[in-house]
């Protein structure tokens, strides 16, 4: 195994058939764990994954964004023989690992669409050789006879499958070519296959085992609980990117984030005006071309102040641990995605925020999707019920967490403490008279109107639109002008939706009762619901601004300040020089454990975490010349 500078070849070996023992394997692991990868433990699970595959065995493995998936496969693909091929949905996902890989002195490289046919080739001679320990291809590619036929030239270590829930028609991230994978099964019976995935609720994780063949394969279910993510949850802001404004300024000044918008339009007008605003922002969507996104794309890996507000085509397969905060202006269309896309903040480990903004309009257009869309009955049921969950969870007034780590079957034992309703409780009160009112509104409207008009109707507006419907001639015209404000009435309106007393009507965008909320208004149970103080939102906001703190995402004394920045622009220099971003080289997480360590010499170098011998080798001097300059 040239690749490496230190001596692996006696892990990578057969007794026999069989591979090396239980007892065995797992101290060549854990050697290989702290040589290559400069960790001296692993974490939950991560081991017997790992045995399970230098075993031969299969596994399905379900871990949370920044849980330690990529370990799981990439320790056993070093100890086995052959090379390893990863089936990945996406050229950046591909690209980071890779290159990551190389930086400690992996032997991986990746066949994509990206790269010329010449440089293809050149990757595939080398696979021929036995000169690669992984190589990561698309599910596209995978299937391909030609591909298939280039493998049974090899010996094959063993296939990992990444965002195995792509496989399923019940995830929230469905790609056919994902269907033809079970080929794996039948061509290379006896090769070991993990699939891998950060959300999948029990219908999904049953469509994964069926789809993969993976029957035999015990399922590595780890905790969903992303403790460092703190989650809060707005709706009504108005307008809704000053309460943005206020949140980045207030808590991620100079901070990586990523803030979702649901159109190309949106994405681009917001990062202007952020960026009128002097936030280094940068849109980043579909539409634009190849060398913008590029260029966005390095900008983000390469600085650690960049907001890029984008669609949900950006993000997935970025492996930038230093994303201090994600934050949505709408509503996504169901948890996993919602779960996913926040657990790109805090890779690291260290504080970050997760911030949603929602509105009633946000509901009406995903419903309207669903319903227009060209699938089964049964799956569009299922995507409504998807919808339905994530929007309980925006109006609950108890832990958000609890709720996350419910949906995904993981009980909790108390409240996280670290979520905005748990730090800030909301009041409840009991709403079932003004709840009547407003499902009487609707009665009397015949159910063809929206929340604002219904508003209007309650509130004793005489506008054109009242007037035009003669609306105003109702009884239930201004009877509830006394009980509640234009704001409060719009938050009764969501959150009946959420306790499913109302729904939406996809086809006219109004409002219509449900049977449990018709038993509502004929008063044959009571509701509480949290309180929609009219001045609230402003409360917190200047609560906000009083109490903000940038948050920390280094817990970096002042002292050691100066050398936490002499370190931080000798990896940047040094990743500037070999064309990666600056956490390739090393993550903030190992910078930290170098003024932690304080290490005097090369064999100290290794006791930081993150540091195998390839780095120590190739940066250690470096950074060992800042350390004894700042001693």
């Amino acid at each position: 195994m040239s690749g490496f500078e230190f001596s692996i070849p006696a892990h990578r070996h057969r007794q026999g058939t069989a591979f090396v023992t239980s007892m065995s394997s797992t101290h060549h692991a854990k050697d290989l764990l702290q040589e290559v990868f400069g960790y001296s433990e692993f974490r939950p699970m991560q081991e017997d994954i790992i045995q399970q595959l230098m075993a031969g065995g299969n596994a399905f493995v379900l871990m949370p964004t920044g849980g330690g998936k990529s370990l799981c496969y990439q320790v056993p693909a070093l100890l086995r023989q052959g090379t390893a091929i990863v089936i990945s949905p996406l050229i950046s996902l591909m690209h980071n690992q890779v290159h990551a890989l190389q930086q400690s002195g992996v032997r991986a490289e990746y066949l994509n669409s990206s790269r010329s046919s010449a440089d293809n080739w050149q990757i595939e001679q080398q696979l021929l050789r036995g000169e690669l320990d992984l190589l990561y291809v698309a599910p596209e590619r995978l299937v391909m006879p030609a591909f298939q036929q280039l493998l049974k030239r090899i010996s094959v270590a063993l296939f990992a499958i990444d965002e195995a829930h792509c496989v399923s028609q019940w995830g929230h991230d469905f790609r056919e070519e994902y269907t033809q994978l079970d080929c794996l099964a039948r061509s290379f019976p006896q090769v070991p296959r993990i699939a891998l995935t950060a959300t999948a609720d029990e219908l999904t994780r049953s469509e994964i085992v069926e789809r993969l063949s993976l029957h035999d394969a015990p399922c590595f279910i780890s905790s969903f609980d992303r403790a460092n993510i703190h989650y809060s949850i707005f709706s009504g802001l108005n307008p809704a990117r000053e309460h943005l404004l206020d949140f980045i300024n207030g808590k991620h000044a100079g901070h990586s984030g990523i803030v979702y918008c649901t159109s190309r339009k949106d994405t681009e007008s917001l990062a202007h005006w952020l960026a009128s605003k002097n936030i280094n922002a940068a849109p980043f969507h579909a539409g634009l071309s190849p060398e913008t996104k590029h260029q966005t794309l390095t900008r983000f890996l390469t600085e650690n102040d960049l907001v890029v507000v984008a669609t949900i085509a950006f993000g997935m397969g970025i492996d930038k641990p230093d994303v201090r905060f994600v934050a949505h202006m709408n509503l996504p269309d169901c948890i996993e995605s919602y779960y996913q896309e926040t657990g790109r903040a805090g890779r690291d480990g260290l504080p970050a925020d997760a911030w949603l903004h929602y509105s009633l309009a946000d509901l009406a257009k995903l419903g309207k999707r669903i319903n227009n869309a060209p699938v089964s009955e049964q799956i569009r049921q299922r995507k409504q019920y998807k919808l339905n969950a994530i929007h309980s969870l925006c109006e609950m007034p108890t832990c958000r967490r609890v709720r996350l780590l419910s949906y995904f079957g993981e009980q909790a034992t108390r409240p996280c403490g670290n979520c905005d309703n748990c730090l800030h409780p909301p009041t409840t009160w009991n709403a079932t008279l003004p709840a009547r009112k407003a499902l009487s509104a609707m009665a009397r409207t015949r159910e063809k109107f929206g929340a604002k008009h219904l508003t209007d109707v309650l509130l004793g507006k005489d506008n054109p639109k009242v007037v035009g419907f003669e609306h105003h001639k109702l009884s239930v015209f201004g009877i509830g002008k006394d009980d509640l404000t234009e704001s409060q009435w719009l938050g009764l309106f969501r959150q009946l939706t959420a306790l499913e007393c109302i729904e939406t009507n996809v086809d006219t965008f109004g409002l219509r009762m449900t049977p449990r909320g018709r038993s509502l208004m004929k008063g044959e149970f009571e509701i509480e619901l949290r309180q929609i103080a009219a001045q609230a939102h402003k409360r917190e906001r200047s609560a906000r601004k009083r109490n903000a703190q940038p948050a920390s995402d280094t817990n970096i004394s002042h002292e050691d300040s100066p050398l936490w920045e002499a370190l931080r622009a000798k990896r940047r220099a040094l990743a500037s020089e070999l064309g990666i971003a600056p956490f390739m080289v090393f993550s903030d997480a190992s910078l930290r454990s170098m003024i932690a360590v304080n290490p005097r010499n090369l064999d100290q170098f290794l006791e930081v975490e993150g540091v195998g011998k390839h780095k120590q080798a190739k940066f250690g001097e470096d950074f060992l010349n800042i350390l004894s300059a700042f001693s």
